[in-house]
């Protein structure tokens, strides 16, 4: 699953790459999707619930992923989506569908307390799952990623954050001798930082060799731009390696730019997490990316 990236660039720098490539575990459950919600679809077996709902928007991964695998665990997933159901639905959507998720459509600051009470009155007899996979159950399966072989060979871990969740669980999960570097793909999502603190019970990142980096979001939370673009085609060109433009793109992105800044030490090793998500890639116009 990890493939070592040859570049001159990279040799000029000194640093050894790989690549662990989990958007290939999976046609559907792609990439850290399948440990996130690993744990949450193995209580609801165990709890005997019959009934899953979640979050998510028109191309979220995690609507797409978890409306396959509860189909797989024989369970009825229900989508929640902010706003009023469109004229037209996005192709991710009518995947989820087709895969027997249920689509309901609610206003925003709804959905922004679906925590509260709000949840258990409309859905009393389903499991919740925090977009995302957010919690402690996704952070213990994104921790596995960690185990998979080849990866304490490395010095470094580099991995685009959303809601933190992956992150704390690959903070939870590296060796001694590792450290996570985690790039935020959402301006001013400062929050994170104290979640993931929150989470791992820390009081810094900085006690459990990890950072945030908040400076790569290429303008927030899915935007597109020629910047982004040409990183994620570059990459393509010389790896053969499809990122997505929500996150593993400003993911690599920001590690060409890492490089050119200088922040690797000679000879260490790092390894880009590639998280899947490229079914999100299907909003694009056409001719944006090269792959």
């Amino acid at each position: 699953m990890i493939e070592i990236l040859e570049e001159d660039f990279f040799l000029q720098s000194g640093v050894e790459v790989g690549i662990l490539r989990l958007d290939k575990i999976h046609p559907v459950v792609s990439g850290n999707k399948i440990y996130k919600l690993k744990y949450y679809l193995e209580s609801a077996i165990a709890e005997g619930q019959k009934n899953i709902v979640t979050l998510g928007g028109p191309y979220s991964n995690h609507l797409h992923a978890t409306a396959f695998a509860a189909k797989q665990y024989g369970l009825k997933a229900i989508g929640l989506l902010k706003g009023s159901k469109p004229a037209c639905l996005s192709v991710t959507l009518e995947d989820c569908l087709q895969m027997g998720m249920e689509l309901r459509w609610s206003e925003k600051n709804t959905l922004e307390h679906t925590q509260s009470a709000w949840i258990k009155e409309n859905f009393p007899h389903a499991l919740f799952i925090p977009q995302g996979g957010q919690g402690k159950p996704g952070i213990k399966g994104a921790s596995e990623i960690m185990s998979i072989q080849g990866v304490e060979k490395f010095d470094r871990i580099l991995a685009a954050c959303g809601t933190g969740t992956m992150g704390a669980g690959l903070i939870l999960g590296q060796k001694e001798h590792q450290r996570c570097n985690l790039i935020s793909v959402l301006k001013n999502n400062f929050s994170v930082t104290t979640d993931i603190c929150n989470l791992l019970k820390i009081n810094e990142l900085s006690d459990v060799r990890a950072t945030i980096d908040f400076s790569y979001h290429l303008g927030g939370y899915a935007k597109k731009s020629t910047e982004l673009f040409d990183s994620m085609n570059l990459f393509y060109s010389n790896h053969n390696v499809p990122s997505d433009f929500v996150y593993t793109g400003k993911l690599v992105h920001a590690f060409y730019q890492m490089l050119k800044r200088g922040v690797f030490s000679k000879g260490e090793k790092v390894l880009l997490i590639h998280s899947g998500g490229l079914q999100g890639n299907r909003s694009l116009t056409k001719g944006e990316l090269i792959f």
